[in-house]
């Protein structure tokens, strides 16, 4: 429904960032700006701001302003409440004390800052954005046409909850999905059914809007070893329709007709924090367990109607490299290994021509980090 492109304070706009732009542009996708980084010497906002409207077209307008970068960095100011977060590096692990200051209090801000060069070039970048910035046009940001910018440190932990509130008020509300809807028949009439469709076209031309009444998802994402502990796999749902209720059963799109899977458990996870869930409605994203039963693309749904959504778009490969196991005693868990990193979609794997499984295995990717994961 929403996209976030995170960048890298210091470097800017990277190769991964521009690819997966490529995507955000071709759906359409309303794009939020956060500037991570802050908290080490950075490229100045203004670079960051040219940099994406030269190389992507797109407009941005600053809403969390950084006050200085590095060491020197000091807060951000909200400019949509004109208001000045100031915050007190704590440790890694908690969150970074902020005191609110309006902007009116020049005073007070002089004295909390204390430090007369970023004093004044606050007071300078406050006038200069509010005459030279177009004004906020959320009709704009829906089309993908301006980008909301915010700034702040993940490390320190500071600005990432004001971005997360903003996030949460401006983004756009959950959309429907167009699906390819079949009735769910048994026996011979799904043979003759199945036959009969493969003479068709299979589009997806059915929207699925978040009010229709039976539960539907796809499932976009898969993990495995998430707690070494216990060896778990999740499948990440994100819901379109209906809700989720735990126990519920449903339906899946590449199983035979009538076949059902009981959800016993689900759970939601941000970070390192999970949470189990009673309760879902679309738009929320749910983990569950995965036996091995459901794959990136996959539709679960409950009712008479098979549903199916399209699947996940994926870039072709640009980058190649052969894997091979040097300890042959671990021959089974190397291979399981390879296999779970293939069903979560980090890599693809391709063989030589005519081998039929026993040459070295050549790992296909769309940029180095991939490798790096593997």
């Amino acid at each position: 429904d929403n996209a976030v492109m995170l960048l890298d304070a210091a470097k800017g706009l990277e190769p991964q960032t521009r690819k997966l732009f490529e995507v955000c542009r071709m759906r359409k996708l309303p794009l939020f700006t956060f500037v991570n980084k802050m908290d080490r010497p950075a490229l100045s906002p203004y670079e960051i701001m040219d940099q994406i409207e030269q190389e992507f077209g797109l407009e941005t307008y600053p809403i969390l302003w950084p006050i200085g970068d590095g060491d020197r960095f000091k807060g951000v100011l909200d400019r949509m409440n004109d208001v000045v977060h100031l915050f007190d590096r704590g440790d890694r692990k908690s969150k970074a004390e902020v005191e609110v200051v309006p902007m009116s209090d020049l005073a007070t801000l002089e004295e909390r800052i204390n430090d007369e060069e970023l004093f004044e070039k606050l007071k300078e970048d406050q006038e200069l954005l509010g005459e030279l910035i177009s004004p906020l046009d959320m009709e704009r940001v829906m089309a993908g046409e301006q980008s909301p910018l915010f700034f702040g440190s993940a490390m320190t932990n500071f600005g990432v909850q004001l971005f997360l509130d903003k996030f949460c008020d401006m983004g756009t509300k959950p959309n429907g999905r167009l699906a390819n809807i079949q009735e769910e028949v048994k026996g011979k009439k799904a043979k003759e059914k199945a036959s009969a469709n493969n003479n068709d076209d299979d589009e997806a031309d059915e929207l699925i809007s978040p009010g229709h009444e039976e539960f539907s998802g796809f499932v976009f994402k898969t993990q495995a070893n998430l707690d070494p502990k216990h060896r778990d796999r999740l499948a990440y749902i994100r819901i379109v329709s209906g809700s989720f209720q735990k126990g519920m059963k449903v339906g899946h799109s590449r199983s035979k007709p009538g076949k059902k899977y009981n959800l016993a458990q689900a759970q939601t996870l941000f970070g390192s924090d999970r949470e189990s869930v009673e309760v879902a409605y679309p738009g929320d994203v749910i983990g569950i367990n995965n036996p091995g039963n459901f794959a990136i693309g996959d539709t679960l749904f409950t009712g008479n109607e098979k549903i199916a959504f399209p699947g996940i778009p994926s870039f072709s490969p640009e980058k190649f490299a052969y894997i091979r196991n040097p300890n042959p005693s671990s021959y089974k868990s190397f291979q399981k290994g390879i296999e779970q990193l293939l069903a979560e979609g980090a890599v693809q794997a391709l063989r030589q021509r005519n081998d039929e499984g026993g040459g070295p295995l050549i790992l296909a990717a769309v940029g180095q980090l991939q490798f790096e994961v593997v």
